[in-house]
């Protein structure tokens, strides 16, 4: 059985699953776009193609098994995009969430119901289905939970609005000996630059106290002053408006000093080297034009 232990987002990593790239699938079509960015992709015609991913997932991979960590796969769905496990399900404590997904992405959960039969039926949850709640949106921060959301009353009409308020409320519901702060987010269906789709697209904590923050994310001022105070100003990188759309907060931590970067992530790399970090450099950009990055590709299930 898998002994499932996640208390925050950079704790040292033993056990993940990472998505998959092989057998991708075609272009998907404009009306067929989950996102802002890969409908800009598919309109100009640079969206990425499958053999550039599987590269740039390989080089994660190997970055994982460079420490030692247990990675799993999904089984494989032909001509289907299986790369953001981030979005199907997590982890908090040691229990295991499903999320309520778009309904055409159920597969995907099918894909990696193996290692669910490894976890404690008794520990795996499934939110009832007026609970939207994706993975990206979930953060944990040892005794805080921060949840994305988005609070508008035109919810139902934005397919980039992936977790409700009925979903923060499931979290606090769930884990009531935590605190569990909601935030809500900037969405945009046609402007890539001013979407989070996620709150790992605007917000992630790194090492001990430091967390890298791009402030317009959030709808309410509010909400990015509670993560200045919470962290101090000192300790949180901002991003601009252009390094949120290349998806600079969505690093991934394999322990507090390791962290894996995009490579073309210059201003950013330098901060968490002069700052104590060792910084794994890999190629991702063919997978960000999806709208996620390396956060958003793995699941992380059991860590120290």
């Amino acid at each position: 059985m898998l002994a499932l232990h996640i208390k925050n987002e950079t704790s040292r990593l033993r056990a993940v699953v990472l998505g998959s790239a092989i057998n991708n699938g075609p272009t998907p079509k404009a009306e067929e776009a989950y996102d802002p960015k890969s409908l800009e992709h598919i309109l100009a015609g640079t969206y990425p193609k499958e053999s550039d991913m599987i590269a740039e997932m390989e080089a994660f991979n190997k970055v994982l098994q460079k420490y030692n960590v247990t990675v799993f796969r999904p089984e494989m769905i032909a001509n289907y995009n299986q790369i953001f496990t981030r979005d199907i399900g997590f982890v908090i404590d040691d229990i295991f969430i499903k999320s309520n997904i778009l309904p055409d992405r159920e597969r995907e959960l099918d894909a990696i119901q193996y290692v669910i039969d490894q976890i404690d039926p008794k520990k795996v949850v499934r939110p009832p289905e007026e609970v939207h709640i994706e993975g990206g949106d979930v953060i944990l921060w040892n005794d805080y939970i921060f949840v994305g959301t988005y609070k508008g009353s035109d919810y139902k009409d934005y397919i980039t609005a992936r977790t409700n308020v009925q979903g923060v409320q499931y979290i606090k519901d769930l884990f009531p000996n935590k605190v569990v702060k909601g935030f809500d987010l900037v969405k945009s269906k046609i402007e890539a630059r001013d979407n989070a789709l996620h709150l790992d697209c605007c917000f992630q904590p790194v090492g001990n106290d430091k967390g890298i923050i791009y402030k317009r994310g959030f709808r309410e001022e509010a909400d990015y002053l509670f993560l200045m105070n919470l962290f101090g100003i000192e300790n949180l990188f901002h991003i601009t408006r252009d390094e949120m759309y290349h998806m600079n907060s969505n690093v991934f931590s394999i322990d507090k000093n390791v962290v894996v970067s995009e490579n073309n992530f210059t201003r950013l790399n330098n901060w968490l080297r002069a700052n104590g970090f060792v910084v794994e450099e890999i190629p991702y950009a063919q997978i960000a034009k999806q709208e996620g990055l390396l956060r958003c590709s793995s699941l992380p299930l059991i860590r120290d």
